[in-house]
């Protein structure tokens, strides 16, 4: 991490620690403590970023228990040589996925992301990778994020217009559009090609 964003790195430690004295603790004056600290770190992040209070508490303050990285899943979709894009409303693609919910698996949430991004019916074949978010995306996030990215295989379905995305298309890895980048950067869509062209991939990991 860069020196001008060490800020942020203590801010989610202190953020880590207040979480779990929240949670674990049991004196009620030592959890005010706790509290205040993670007040503090929301304060912080707020201040520095110019995202509302609100918005980062929201993002940042709302779990409780022991605090682990949040999990991201995206799906490697392949036709003659090109991968599937999804357009965001925003004007950039990026590949079907997002945020593992908590009452399904990883394999169920790809499946599940690709037919409400996609229409795409497809089955989740094999783990390209498994990414810490900040060692390849930007900008960093003030919490972990474990990036899990599946190589799937199409069953059927076709493209249905929805609320997160306007329109799929494939591209080749010359053609490659302009990116979400905090979701999916080049190096990443590259390396999902490569684990498609691999006769023997084997999953790469942070």
């Amino acid at each position: 991490m860069e020196n001008n964003e060490k800020w942020l790195q203590w801010a989610v430690e202190l953020q880590s620690i207040a979480q779990a004295g929240l949670f674990y603790g049991k004196d009620e004056f030592d959890k005010e403590r706790y509290q205040r600290i993670r007040d503090i770190t929301a304060e912080m992040i707020s201040y520095k970023s110019d995202i509302s209070i609100e918005k980062v508490k929201d993002l940042f303050c709302s779990e409780i228990g022991y605090q682990t990285p949040k999990l991201d899943s995206r799906a490697a979709i392949f036709k003659e040589d090109k991968i599937l894009l999804v357009h965001e409303k925003n004007g950039t693609w990026s590949l079907p996925g997002g945020w593992v919910d908590v009452n399904v698996s990883v394999k169920e949430n790809t499946i599940k992301e690709v037919k409400e991004e996609a229409g795409l019916d497809v089955t989740a074949d094999k783990v390209i990778a498994v990414q810490d978010r900040e060692k390849h995306n930007l900008p960093i996030y003030a919490y972990k994020v474990c990036k899990i990215f599946v190589l799937c295989s199409v069953i059927g379905g076709s493209f249905v217009e929805n609320i997160e995305t306007s329109e799929s298309r494939y591209f080749g890895i010359d053609e490659i559009p302009t990116l979400a980048d905090e979701k999916n950067n080049e190096e990443q869509i590259r390396m999902c090609f490569e684990a498609y062209h691999a006769e023997h991939w084997q999953t790469l990991f942070d």
